[in-house]
């Protein structure tokens, strides 16, 4: 130890600490902050409590601690120890604690003074995780506010020293050198058309032809890590393959870790896990895809995915570094050198793209309704706030307010997301927390049950695995069963704050055994199909319904597609609960889900299920068709005629249909059309007092004048003929009806008393169709809306016979022609020689002569 880097600050270090309550520690790999800086502060004056060591992975944490207790001469878990979800190894002399960020979350949401500790380290901060930023921003408030004794130190090999300083209330910046060791990086690029397993192995085996020491090869997920562990079957005797990721058992990690045995050469595959907090014996080659697998919130789907990446700059740099942490070593990087400079500086912070959840959950019980009044690096997006409090409000974890509630606050004293520790509590008050634990140990340890799909049948496989890792998950299962209340449910109900929509029915259903209430308990028979419903009340928007009968497509209540493997056995099922799924919003694959039946659908969310009832208009007939559905979501579960329908609905249907489809699908009179003439006739003319009833105005004001012409009509033609004229009439008013007859009359009168309609649209003017014989003895022209009339004259059979602006000058010319013919076509009605001197008449010359 005494060779390290670290320790040739650790003076300056102890100094910065007894003066002042913060400090960043800036160190490269391999200088030894992780396992010396700690140990190093037990003996201040200051550091009479216990010191946390914050790491951000399991294993990462795991190893910490062994290594100080193997320096310090004693047992993991006596002055040393180790607190994971998994694993814990403490005693009542442990000292110092590794311990991953969430466990620390926890704790100081617990307690909020954290009584008994003296220094909390936060190691690699660069990493910018959610749980790593928020714990940093707990401790700073809890440090400024009622521990200013408190001992924070922020370290890291790759970190913006003076944001942290700045942010930790200019905290001094102490930077350690790094172990130099030789390190070559040979880019030797990589065929696109080769899958990433193929080419890994392929440099893998030239590697150990060229170089000397173990190899370490970073490849983005377990299945390309097995993938490679295939193609690599026939090394040379010496030459042994390990395996490193999080679904490992603790003696698999710690063996992939180790020393290698004499004479033997090590090739470890990793995933991102050992880019970091690690130091693995005899490691003096990597071998570097150039890829990682992250978690990636996709805010439109409301879902998190799993997303395959470049590595950023400061990724690979961790990456090679591994290979020169105990001697001179080589990198291989399966991309071209000029490709470096286009790989993204940094992993994006957590904060700026993860669900916020359980951030604005643990926000409202720390007292601060808005999370960004905390210190932080990069404040929380206000939007994936605002998002996260309505997605706690439909789980009932805060009030209107964004206030936690009863049934929060008993969620938030679970170690697990919002939705998995909502979906605890509400089954443990259904008898199910057993099984609802064990989906929850499931669903954030992978590998637990094997890989497949379905949850049920991983949970029936897990528990009959045995080993190391399984036990402990069945452990961590049953204590979180146990902090609900254990399987019969003795946590008591879900809050009032649930609402009745987590109230199950109380009617039965076939198999399993059934609680005091009539659901279905935790009995080994039926336990299997509890899974499904706890699934479903985690993840209730993602309840699917199957589209074809192939069982690949489905539709989920949130409104996003889901796809299916049709050779899954889930795929004939109904229905499915699914937890999660990977890919685009529009199709995302499903990675885990559990069959569940209809019936248990609907008594899950009875209160959910909304009965829709729908009105649409068809343009082809002018009526409606009237639609019930029962509906839960976007997903429909029935769906009929409505016999009893609602006549504002139907009228409303009927309104929107004219709106969308025009005025024409009314029935319009010609008294109806003329008015609309005549209006504008007189608007032209100057009588802008008049309302504006063209086709473009009447579908503007559709709203003002044709709902009460709707009330009780199921079809447009239904509507009485003079309706629209009427409604028209009533948007004139009184005054603006005797307006409108003055300036422009609707009819002209005859001499001979006969009234005719004038039509305002013609293309002369004002027109009106006459008989001639009704102008007998009218020596002057009509005139009708400030202007003569277009006069069209006809014979008395209605044809037209001449059509004059100038009636005494037809008079006088063209009449005597035009009289001689109509004697011959008409002999029984009069034609005289002088019209304008003659009596007007409808009637034949032997009528007249009677009367």
């Amino acid at each position: 130890m005494s060779d390290l880097p670290i320790h040739a600050v650790l003076p300056d270090i102890l100094s910065a600490l007894r003066e002042g309550p913060s400090l960043v520690l800036v160190a490269p790999p391999g200088a030894g902050k992780t396992t010396a800086v700690a140990p190093a502060l037990l003996s201040e004056d200051w550091c009479d409590g216990e010191i946390l060591l914050l790491s951000p992975r399991r294993l990462a944490a795991r190893a910490a601690a062994e290594r100080m207790a193997m320096l310090a001469g004693e047992p993991v878990g006596q002055t040393i120890g180790y607190a994971t979800r998994m694993d814990s190894k403490r005693s009542a002399a442990t000292r110092v604690t590794v311990l991953t960020e969430g466990i620390f979350r926890n704790r100081i949401l617990a307690d909020p003074e954290l009584a008994g500790v003296s220094a909390v380290l936060f190691d690699e901060v660069h990493e910018r995780n959610l749980d790593s930023d928020f714990g940093l921003a707990l401790a700073l408030d809890v440090q400024g506010a009622l521990r200013p004794d408190l001992r924070l130190v922020a370290m890291s090999a790759t970190l913006d020293g003076a944001r942290f300083s700045a942010m930790m209330g200019d905290a001094p910046v102490i930077e350690s050198a790094g172990r130099s060791w030789p390190l070559t990086l040979r880019h030797v690029g990589r065929d696109a058309a080769l899958r990433v397993e193929d080419a890994v192995a392929g440099v893998i085996r030239d590697a150990l032809a060229e170089a000397e020491g173990g190899v370490l090869a970073f490849l983005p997920g377990v299945a390309e890590i097995e993938r490679t562990a295939e193609r690599l079957v026939r090394l040379p005797a010496d030459v042994v393959v390990y395996k490193l990721h999080g679904t490992l058992d603790a003696g698999e990690q710690r063996a992939a870790i180790g020393p290698a045995a004499a004479g033997v050469r090590k090739v470890v595959l990793a995933t991102a896990i050992a880019e970091t907090s690690l130091t693995l014996d005899g490691i003096r080659i990597v071998v570097d895809s150039g890829l990682a697998r992250r978690p990636r919130y996709d805010r439109a789907a409301g879902m998190t995915r799993l997303s395959t990446e470049r590595v950023s700059q400061a990724a690979a740099t961790q990456r090679a570094g591994r290979a020169a942490r105990q001697g001179p070593g080589v990198a291989y990087r399966l991309w071209e050198a000029a490709a470096t400079g286009g790989l993204p500086r940094f992993d994006p912070p957590e904060i700026l793209e993860a669900d916020l959840s359980a951030l604005v959950l643990d926000c409202a019980l720390w007292g601060e309704l808005e999370p960004a009044r905390l210190r932080w690096l990069d404040a929380p997006p206000v939007a994936a706030v605002a998002e996260a409090r309505g997605r706690l409000r439909g789980l009932g974890a805060v009030d209107a307010d964004g206030r936690a509630t009863a049934h929060g606050r008993a969620i938030a004293k679970l170690p697990l997301p919002p939705r998995l520790a909502h979906m605890l509590v509400v089954a443990a008050a259904r008898g199910w927390a057993a099984v609802a634990a064990e989906v929850a140990v499931l669903l954030g340890e992978r590998g637990l049950g094997g890989t497949d799909v379905d949850v049920a049948a991983r949970v029936r496989r897990w528990r009959g695995e045995r080993g190391g890792r399984a036990e402990a998950a069945r452990g961590l299962a049953r204590r979180w069963a146990g902090a609900v209340g254990g399987a019969r449910g003795g946590g008591g109900a879900p809050s009032a704050a649930l609402g009745r929509s987590l109230d199950f029915a109380r009617d039965g259903r076939e198999g399993g055994a059934r609680d005091g209430r009539g659901v279905r308990s935790e009995s080994s028979d039926g336990a299997m199909d509890v899974v499904g419903a706890c699934l479903a009340l985690a993840f209730p928007d993602r309840v699917a319904r199957r589209r074809g009968a192939d069982g690949a497509e489905w539709a989920s209540v949130g409104g996003r597609g889901f796809r299916l493997d049709p050779m899954s056995p889930l795929a004939q099922a109904e229905w499915l609960a699914v937890g999660e799924v990977q890919g685009v919003a529009a199709g995302a694959r499903i990675l885990s889900a559990a069959a569940i039946d209809r019936e248990m659908v609907e008594t899950l969310f009875g209160e959910r299920i909304e009965t829709r009832r729908t009105v649409t208009f068809d343009p082809a007939t002018g009526g409606v068709a009237a639609l019930r559905e029962r509906r839960l979501g976007a997903i429909r579960l029935t769906s009929g005629p409505d016999e009893a329908r609602d006549p504002e609905a139907v009228a409303a249907a009927l309104l929107e249909g004219v709106r969308a489809h025009g005025l024409d699908l009314l029935p319009w009179s010609e008294g109806a059309r003329a008015l609309q003439a005549r209006v504008a006739y007189a608007r032209a003319g100057g009588a802008l007092e008049l309302p504006e009833v063209d086709d473009a105005s009447l579908l503007a004001s559709l709203d003002d004048w044709l709902p009460g012409l709707l009330i009780g009509k199921r079809r447009l033609d239904a509507l009485a003929g003079g309706a629209v004229e009427q409604a028209l009439s009533a948007m004139l008013g009184w005054a603006g009806t005797q307006l409108l007859d003055r300036v422009a009359p609707a009819a002209f009168r005859s001499p001979a008393g006969s009234s005719h309609a004038i039509d305002y649209g013609a293309d002369g003017g004002p027109a009106v169709t006459v008989r001639v014989q009704a102008l007998y003895g009218l020596a002057v022209h009509p005139v009708a809306a400030g202007g003569p009339l277009v006069l069209r004259l006809t014979s008395p059979a209605g044809r037209p016979i001449q059509t004059t602006r100038d009636l005494p000058g037809f008079w006088a010319g063209s009449w005597v022609a035009v009289a001689r013919e109509m004697r011959g076509r008409y002999p029984r009605h009069p034609w005289p020689e002088d019209p304008a001197g003659a009596d007007p008449t409808l009637r034949t010359k032997r009528a007249d002569a009677r009367r």
